[in-house]
């Protein structure tokens, strides 16, 4: 007989953290922002950490936001606990925004803000090149990796079209079932044991 206690043991996966890797949360994670979520990490050195969650629109637009932004069908996201009024964006426009450094092949972060207003206007901008992010999810420095060894998430991969275009209620369950083995079986947990 298995012992179900090792079956439910979350295991750190021994995976590097670095830019462009994202964290998986483990499913009994209960905190708001980052239970069942995804964040993806923009920049990870000796200094610490700094990322956004993939995983929770808010059901707003950038123009309800933000009264001198152009109208435009792309969905806000709270990108983490941290400084929640400044805005943050990745999107796949890579040179196009001066000042756009890269994450991962075909997916870039920041920019002119300026220029994604005028590409906006001139309607070479669509809601599938550009994700906006209201605040950030930040560690200071070993953090991340003190997280990482209580084994409060895994760290994986993702490409940049799943990023940009899968709906983020589907980004969790994918990247464990990617995983496979005990992973994919994550999935199954109750969103609230107590509730089981």
């Amino acid at each position: 007989m298995h012992d179900i206690n090792n079956y439910f043991k979350v295991k750190y996966n021994n995976v590097v953290p670095e830019a462009g890797k994202i964290l998986i949360a483990e499913p009994f994670l209960g905190d708001y922002y980052f239970k069942r979520s995804i964040v993806l990490l923009i920049e990870h050195n000796d200094k610490g950490s700094f990322g956004l969650v993939l995983t929770k629109p808010l059901h707003v637009q950038l123009n309800e936001m933000l009264n001198d932004f152009p109208a435009f069908p792309a969905e806000v996201y709270l990108g983490g606990p941290v400084k929640t009024d400044n805005l943050f964006y990745i999107h796949t426009l890579g040179n196009e925004l001066e000042g756009s450094s890269k994450i991962i092949d075909g997916l870039y972060w920041g920019g002119n803000l300026d220029q994604v207003k005028e590409l906006i206007l001139l309607n070479r901008m669509k809601p599938h090149n550009i994700r906006f992010f209201a605040g950030y999810s930040g560690w200071s420095e070993l953090q991340l990796e003190g997280e990482l060894k209580r084994d409060s998430w895994l760290v994986s991969d993702m490409q940049s079209p799943e990023i940009m275009h899968a709906p983020p209620a589907e980004l969790w369950n994918n990247a464990l079932q990617r995983l496979g083995g005990r992973y994919a079986n994550w999935t199954r947990f109750p969103v609230d044991p107590s509730q089981n």
